[in-house]
């Protein structure tokens, strides 16, 4: 039997075990005292894969996979771009500066580092996105926890964007400081 059918089977008998005449035998605020069960409860065993019920969204295998994969993720950069200004600010930034990681006479790996400090801020800002749209799903009411979440994800997209200017600043001190000293002494 297939992890498919063996899913669809519980599934069933999980509706069928949630039937409103079993609900009506089982009902916990019944206040009949002959109907109380006294065996105990049994401890819930672990899901495993094939507890799950079948999702015809996870169906694809290979290339399939891969296409459906890459068409939302384009679907969500496009959002991103449409919808969250901070991304589209970020954006901005990285469109200058990855051209200017290029031009800047580095070690390669140093080009690395600058690349990469780039694109980090670029995908944790779109992990925060995904929070806050997530967050904003569930509820558009003030709580705690919501508002936890959200300052979560803010503060790691400013830890990254603090990488950023890190890295490039260790990277370019040694390169601006000549120039940078030279223009002074013109000034002074």
């Amino acid at each position: 039997m297939t992890r498919r059918a063996v899913a669809q089977e519980r599934a069933e008998a999980n509706a069928r075990a949630a039937s409103p005449a079993s609900a009506r035998a089982r009902d916990p605020f019944d206040d009949d005292l002959e109907d109380i069960d006294e065996t105990p409860a049994q401890a819930a065993e672990p899901l495993g894969p094939d507890d799950l019920p079948f999702n015809p969204y996870k169906g694809n295998r290979g290339f399939t996979r891969a296409w459906h994969a890459m068409k939302n993720s384009l679907y969500g950069f496009r959002v991103a771009i449409r919808e969250e200004s901070a991304f589209r600010q970020e954006l901005t930034l990285a469109a200058i500066l990855l051209p200017c990681s290029l031009v800047v006479p580095v070690l390669p790996v140093e080009r690395a580092a600058l690349i990469a400090s780039v694109l980090l801020v670029l995908i944790v800002e779109l992990l925060n996105s995904s929070v806050e749209a997530a967050i904003d799903r569930i509820s558009l009411e003030r709580h705690e926890l919501s508002k936890r979440a959200k300052d979560f994800g803010s503060a790691a997209v400013m830890v990254a964007l603090g990488v950023c200017v890190i890295t490039w600043g260790l990277i370019l001190w040694p390169l601006v400081s000549p120039l940078a000293s030279a223009w002074l002494a013109r000034i002074l």
